[in-house]
């Protein structure tokens, strides 16, 4: 299946892969597709956002619905989209669940303090969509002709990360979509709920799921490859007083 990402304003990564630098706070959501399903990864900070996302996925895929969402991480920017996604399945790091059931409206005051206004914050709140799948390894998802690997490699940005790696065709590039484990367009955010201490182990794990040649999706900014999440695992390791491995 031929697909026009960049006359929808999306960027190709790969054969059937693709993702959007959204508005705002400059967060990636991606889509995967298969002959059988299509996977989004994250879905925007609003339902309204959502709701475009999804529009734009169908059209990429040809009228098609999107049928598995990863929540890569329980914050409102990459989770409070859910509700526009009716009938999909969600998967998210275990735990995650819980977390969002409660923190809902920690999770709103949190939007309205980054720029949410708050009638839409408190609707995604109202509405939250918590995963239906929690993954505590990995877990594979069928497509139909390619599979793709949720990976549980928190905890690290939060207790709850999760990675999405999209094996390549023979001798093709791996894509690994890395949540805000990794971030490109400013320093990595360490909020209340990260855990600094592990952070760096996790960007470990994070390069052996996808090794050396791989192309790696942060959270927040361009692409990156190998070189840069090691260097950035170094800086974190220094910033929160880590050893080095």
């Amino acid at each position: 299946m031929d697909i026009d990402w960049e006359g929808q304003g999306w960027e190709r990564l790969g054969p059937g892969t693709g993702r959007r630098r959204l508005p705002g706070w400059d967060c990636t959501v991606g889509l995967v597709t298969g002959d059988s399903g299509a996977l989004l990864v994250d879905c925007g900070s609003t339902i309204h956002e959502g709701a475009e996302v999804r529009e734009q996925a169908q059209r990429l895929l040809g009228g098609r619905r999107v049928t598995h969402l990863a929540l890569t991480h329980p914050h409102f920017d990459h989770v409070f989209g859910g509700a526009a996604f009716a009938g999909t399945e969600v998967y998210a790091a275990v735990g995650a669940d819980a977390l969002m059931a409660r923190s809902k409206d920690e999770m709103c005051e949190d939007a309205v303090r980054h720029g949410v206004p708050p009638g839409p914050a408190a609707e995604a709140a109202d509405y939250l969509v918590t995963p239906h799948h929690l993954v505590s390894g990995e877990w594979t998802l069928d497509l139909g002709d390619r599979q793709v690997l949720l990976a549980n490699v928190g905890p690290g940005h939060t207790a709850h990360d999760l990675a999405v790696l999209v094996p390549g065709a023979p001798g093709g590039t791996e894509i690994v979509f890395c949540g805000d484990l990794v971030e490109e367009s400013g320093e990595p955010q360490a909020g209340r709920d990260a855990i600094p201490s592990q952070w760096p182990a996790a960007l470990d794990r994070l390069l052996a799921l996808g090794g050396e040649d791989a192309l790696y999706v942060p959270g927040h900014g361009a692409t990156v490859d190998a070189g840069f999440v090691r260097a950035q695992r170094r800086s974190l390791a220094a910033r929160f007083g880590v050893s080095p491995s």
